[in-house]
């Protein structure tokens, strides 16, 4: 079979998908040629009938039309996946996104002065409402947040900082590093696995600026521990005329403990102990959308507003329309639990878990496939997203095996289909924990493998 043109391939394309203009075309063309040509280099068979070019044809187009940025179904047990997109938003912030992609909005407008405004307002006094802050600030990210704050309240200074909560996150983000390109100086003190209040107190000297306190969120240090609580630092900088910061990584509204979990500092009460200013992320426990949001006294923030770096790190309108919807669900607690996905899932019980898995199997049996065997397993999943890093959550799921195919094969596979099922391998087996899977979804994990048992047996693609 010769290689066709690449003209004449466009032009079976606009045949095949009339709804598109021809020069839509050129790059699946090209993708289709190249095909063959590397089909034909291989010795591999290229002699197609009419049927099967035609077919080979729709399948590179509809690949080709395929975004690269796609949802998938997170059967991890992983709930805030850095890799996954972390925090799934409530409707209200689906809904307030949509309102504000599809219209024009009073972004930078002064509705009632009928002037220029300002972006932040929008989500600066639902903050200072539930938190009780004296101000607020809203950037890209926490990264952003730790930086702006530094390289305005500390640049050319030290800033004193445990040995052991110099950390790193996702994508080497660390610690040490931020600091030096916020222009800082940075002073450890302690060891890593105490520090006392002395340490902090024998590092200051004439050009100290900041305490700095990180908030260990993705890693936890247990046994011979010491570390100083805000309150004492906060002491300690009024008594020499300093400022104290805390980076808290995943911060959180609301009381874990009280839910039976592990205690984990919420926003509100590092506010209380009176610190300067306090950064965390928007798309971790919060549940909301990727933002750095800074909280602190009044004259800081201010400061921080004006430097200019703030233009660079700021947040674009989607993300502010987010957060504010999803701000506004904490005004009640329950509401925010009950609607907030992030929470939801954490918070999910093992019964309703329980009870979704056996769902699933229920489901899995009915549709006959004979190819698999699958079992209700108890399991345990994560918050994920460098947060409560000691936290396993009990969970239920499926069990998957395969005597034609291992479970590594069966992971790649889920991974091919639309939408692509991320799953993990637990005992050498696939297993589907139900913690972060959607009722809606569950349909979807059967379709997927019946597709992969169908191509197991000669008829799938």
């Amino acid at each position: 079979m010769r290689i066709p043109p690449v003209h004449e391939v466009k032009k079976r394309l606009a045949e095949l998908f009339p709804d598109y203009p021809e020069s839509y075309f050129t790059v699946p063309a090209r993708k289709f040629t190249e095909l063959l040509r590397k089909k034909w280099l291989s010795n591999q068979e290229v002699v197609l009938s009419d049927e099967d070019y035609e077919a080979l044809l729709k399948k590179v187009f509809i690949e080709y039309e395929i975004p690269s940025l796609k949802r998938v179904i997170n059967a991890t047990g992983v709930v805030i996946h850095t890799n996954l997109g972390r925090a799934p938003l409530a409707l209200e912030a689906q809904e307030a996104i949509l309102r504000v992609a599809k219209y024009y909005s009073n972004l930078e407008y002064d509705l009632k002065e009928g002037r220029r405004g300002s972006r932040y307002s929008h989500v600066e006094e639902i903050l200072l409402e539930l938190t009780g802050a004296e101000a607020a600030l809203v950037v890209n990210n926490n990264a952003s947040a730790v930086l702006i704050t530094l390289n305005t309240l500390a640049r050319g200074k030290e800033v004193i900082v445990s040995r052991g909560e110099l950390v790193e996150i996702g994508g080497s983000f660390r610690i040490p590093e931020v600091m030096s390109w916020a222009g800082c100086t940075l002073r450890e003190v302690g060891t890593t696995n105490k520090t006392h209040l002395k340490d902090y107190e024998n590092a200051i000297n004439e050009n100290t600026a900041m305490l700095l306190k990180v908030h260990k969120s993705n890693f936890a240090i247990v046994g011979f521990t010491k570390e100083v609580p805000a309150k004492e630092l906060v002491e300690l900088a009024k008594r020499r005329g300093l400022l104290v910061m805390e980076d808290l990584g995943s911060g959180c509204f609301i009381d874990f403990s009280k839910y039976g979990y592990q205690k984990e500092p919420t926003v509100q009460e590092v506010l209380k102990a009176d610190v300067d200013v306090v950064t965390f992320s928007g798309d971790k426990l919060l549940g909301g959308p990727q933002a750095g949001i800074i909280l602190g006294k009044k004259e800081l923030i201010e400061k921080i507003k004006k430097n200019p770096l703030n233009r660079a790190i700021r947040i674009d309108k989607l993300t502010l329309a987010a957060l504010e919807a999803t701000l506004r669900l904490y005004r009640d607690e329950e509401l925010a639990v009950k609607n907030i996905p992030v929470l939801r899932m954490i918070l999910a019980s093992e019964e309703e878990l329980k009870k979704r898995a056996r769902k699933l199997l229920n489901l899995f049996k009915k549709a006959g496939l004979k190819e698999f065997e699958f079992s209700l397993v108890r399991t345990m999943g994560k918050t994920g997203g460098g947060a409560l890093p000691l936290l396993d959550l009990p969970s239920f799921g499926v069990s998957v095996k395969c005597n034609r195919l291992s479970p590594s094969e069966i992971q790649s596979m889920l991974r091919k289909v639309q939408p692509p099922i991320i799953v993990r391998i637990e005992e050498d087996q696939v297993i589907f924990d139900v913690r972060c899977i959607y009722d809606e979804e569950l349909p979807l994990l059967v379709d997927a493998m019946q597709r992969i048992e169908e191509e197991l047996s000669g008829y799938g693609s």
